[in-house]
């Protein structure tokens, strides 16, 4: 196990290529983007969420956004001028890009006591080695999960409109493929990351709560009062919840201009625009060849399905 206090300093971290030259570091078994490792060692050894905390937990490109903009209008009722004026991604920080990716511990971590009120923060850092600072304060962690397949082809696409990928040269499919399959993926292994956290909200129940991204879209109204009800501010009435989930659609969201730019936030090197491009399930039967469907579904049968979670394919 790596000292995570002596991390930072630690040239020796395991080193794998995943695109082109792009590389990343491995703490504890999962892979990290080195921009971003200086500042997920901060959140481990600094962050002190609160008892009304909410953290948004996922792996990258399993429906991160979709779920920042419900779980904002959820806590924040009557929150639609936000969502016109605001990326979701600016509404929910994520702990290791925005708000702890500075020198100095970020403003979104506010200094007075706000034991009453609902901080919302998401993360990318997996339960394995968040676990215990979640546990600290009692606070509340909703995780989203994603066909593997379609998380897959959705990395991909999105890695292409990096910055990087004009110098670099475009991450090819193949090999995308292959590096998602070995685990050596920015947050991989991704397996390892969804099971961490769905054994500990069978553990964790109340504190814990997992959702798929195929069950949002297959009844979005029934999940969203789920939500609701696990964060401790259930609706009124079914007027509350028709209007979220038509404010939070994939076709009202990136009808708005915020969603449509493409100017670089300066947390990121992806355009605003590319946290929007199809929203939909099943999309990697556009891309992947059946021999290599196959080969996903058997490492899903193997690492899902004989840990009894019968999800993925």
């Amino acid at each position: 196990m790596v000292n995570i206090l002596e991390v930072v300093h630690d040239e020796s971290l395991p080193k794998e290529n995943w695109w082109g030259k792009n590389y990343v570091c491995q703490i504890n078994d999962f892979w990290f983007l080195p921009k971003f490792l200086p500042s997920t060692i901060r959140v481990l050894n600094e962050f002190k969420p609160l008892p009304n905390d909410v953290i948004l937990a996922s792996f990258p490109k399993t429906g991160t956004t979709w779920l920042k903009s419900l779980v904002f209008s959820i806590v924040n009722r009557s929150s639609k001028e936000s969502l016109v004026k605001h990326n979701p991604h600016d509404l929910v920080p994520t702990l290791e890009v925005q708000v702890f990716g500075t020198t100095h511990q970020s403003s979104s971590i506010t200094t007075h006591d706000e034991s009453h009120s609902t901080r919302l923060y998401s993360t990318h850092i997996p339960y394995q080695l968040l676990g215990n600072t979640f546990h600290s304060s009692n606070c509340r962690v909703v995780y989203i999960t994603r066909n593997p397949k379609d998380t897959l082809v959705s990395m991909w696409h999105f890695t292409n409109k990096w910055k990087d990928a004009d110098q670099d040269g475009p991450w090819h499919l193949e090999e995308a493929i292959e590096k998602f399959c070995s685990g050596v993926f920015p947050g991989g292994p991704y397996y390892d990351h969804v099971m961490g956290f769905r054994k500990a909200s069978l553990e964790k129940p109340k504190n814990i709560f997992l959702i798929t991204y195929e069950e949002l879209m297959k009844d979005t109204k029934i999940h969203v009062k789920r939500l609701a009800e696990f964060l401790g501010c259930p609706f009124m009435n079914e007027e509350e919840v028709d209007e979220i989930v038509k404010n939070c659609s994939f076709d009202i969201l990136s009808s708005y201009e915020v969603n449509k730019s493409g100017d670089f936030p300066s947390w990121f090197q992806v355009p605003y625009n590319s946290f929007f491009r199809q929203g939909v399930v099943g999309d990697h039967k556009n891309y992947l060849d059946a021999k290599t469907i196959e080969r996903i579904d058997a490492l899903t049968r193997d690492k899902f399905h004989g840990a009894g979670f019968m999800y993925g394919i």
